[in-house]
C-alpha cells in the first residue's frame, strides 16, 4: 500500500477526532460551560458551536428546566417540644450556569442540606397543632431563606413543598383521644341547645295558644254582650212602639169598646185556664161585674183611673 496514502487516512482520521472533539451541539434548555486552559471562557447556550481545538473543552453541563428533589425525612422538634419527622420535595432551576458551576461544588447536596436546617429552624417557632395549619407559611418561609442562600450559587429556589407530618404513635392517639372527645362535646352542645329550642318553642306556642283563646274568650263575651243589649233594646223598643199604637188606637172612634172587649176576652180566658190547673181556686167577690172591670179598665186608658195605695 502507497505510504501517502497510508498518511492521508490518518489526517483525515485526526481531523474526524478534532471536529468531534470541537464541533458541539448543545440541546434545547441546556447550558455548557467552557473552559480555556482551565479557565472558565463561556457558556454555551442551545444550538451549533465549534471549540478551539486543544485549547477548550466542555467542562461542565447543566440543565436549565426546573428541577425537583425529594428532601429526605427529618425528625423536627416543635415549641411544644414534640418530635415529629416532616419530609418535602424541593423545586429549583439553574439561572446562570458558570456560577452554578464555579460557585458550590455540588449545589442540589447544598440546597437539600439547606432546606433541611431551615425546615427544623420553622417547625420549632411553632406548636405541633398549627404544624398541619401553617403549612403554606411554613414552605414561604423556607424558599425565602434558600432564595437567600442559593442566590450567588446561580440557582433559583421555587417553591417548596411539605410533604407530610409523622407525629409519634403516642402523640398519634393522644390526638384522636382530644378530637374525640372534641366531637362528642359539640354533640352534647349541640343536644342540649336543641332541647333548649324546643322547650323554648313549645313554650312560645303555649303562650300563643293561651293568648289566643282569651282573646277569642273576650270577643266572644263582647259579641254575646252585644247580643243581649241589642236584643233587649229591640224587645223594649217593640215593647214601646205596641204600647204606643195600643194608646193611640184607644183614643181613636171606637177604641174604648175595642179595649172593653180585648180585656173581657182575656179576662175570661184567664179565668177558663185558672180553672183547668186545679180542682180548689179562689174566685174574686165581684166576679160577676163584669162591666164593672171594663169600666174601670176604660176609666185607667183615658187617664181617670187611679190606683189606690196598698195597706202595709
Amino acid at each position: 500500500m502507497d505510504t501517502g496514502f497510508i498518511v492521508a487516512l490518518v489526517i483525515a482520521f485526526l481531523i474526524i477526532i478534532v471536529i468531534a472533539k470541537t464541533a458541539i451541539v448543545v440541546p434545547q434548555q441546556n447550558g455548557y460551560v467552557v473552559e480555556r486552559l482551565g479557565k472558565y471562557s463561556k457558556t454555551l447556550n442551545a444550538g451549533f458551536h465549534i471549540l478551539v481545538p486543544f485549547f477548550e473543552k466542555i467542562a461542565y453541563k447543566h440543565t436549565l428546566k426546573e428541577q425537583a428533589a425529594d428532601i429526605a425525612e427529618q425528625v423536627c422538634i416543635t415549641k411544644d417540644n414534640v418530635q415529629v419527622g416532616v419530609d418535602g420535595v424541593l423545586y429549583m432551576q439553574v439561572l446562570d450556569p458558570g456560577r452554578a458551576s464555579y460557585g458550590i461544588g455540588n449545589y442540589m447536596f447544598a440546597i437539600s442540606q439547606l432546606a433541611q436546617t431551615t425546615l427544623r429552624s420553622e417547625i420549632g417557632k411553632i406548636d405541633l397543632d398549627r404544624t398541619f395549619e401553617e403549612r403554606g407559611t411554613i414552605n414561604q418561609n423556607v424558599v425565602a431563606e434558600l432564595d437567600k442562600a442559593s442566590d450567588p450559587w446561580g440557582v433559583k429556589v421555587l417553591r417548596y413543598e411539605i410533604k407530610n407530618i409523622n407525629p409519634p404513635q403516642d402523640v398519634l392517639s393522644a390526638m384522636e383521644k382530644q378530637m374525640r372527645a372534641e366531637r362528642e362535646k359539640r354533640a352534647v352542645i349541640l343536644t342540649s341547645e336543641g332541647v333548649r329550642d324546643a322547650k323554648i318553642n313549645e313554650a312560645e306556642g303555649e303562650k300563643q295558644r293561651v293568648v289566643k283563646e282569651s282573646e277569642a274568650a273576650k270577643i266572644q263575651q263582647i259579641n254575646e254582650a252585644q247580643g243581649e243589649a241589642e236584643a233587649i233594646l229591640a224587645v223594649a223598643t217593640a215593647t214601646g212602639e205596641g204600647l204606643r199604637k195600643v194608646a193611640n188606637a184607644v183614643v181613636e172612634q171606637g177604641g174604648p169598646e175595642a179595649m172593653q172587649l180585648r180585656v173581657a176576652e182575656q179576662y175570661i180566658g184567664e179565668f177558663g185556664n185558672l180553672a183547668k190547673t186545679g180542682n180548689t181556686y179562689v174566685v174574686p167577690a165581684n166576679l160577676g161585674d163584669l162591666t164593672s172591670m171594663m169600666a174601670l179598665a176604660t176609666d185607667i186608658a183615658k187617664g181617670k183611673g187611679k190606683l189606690a195605695p196598698v195597706e202595709q
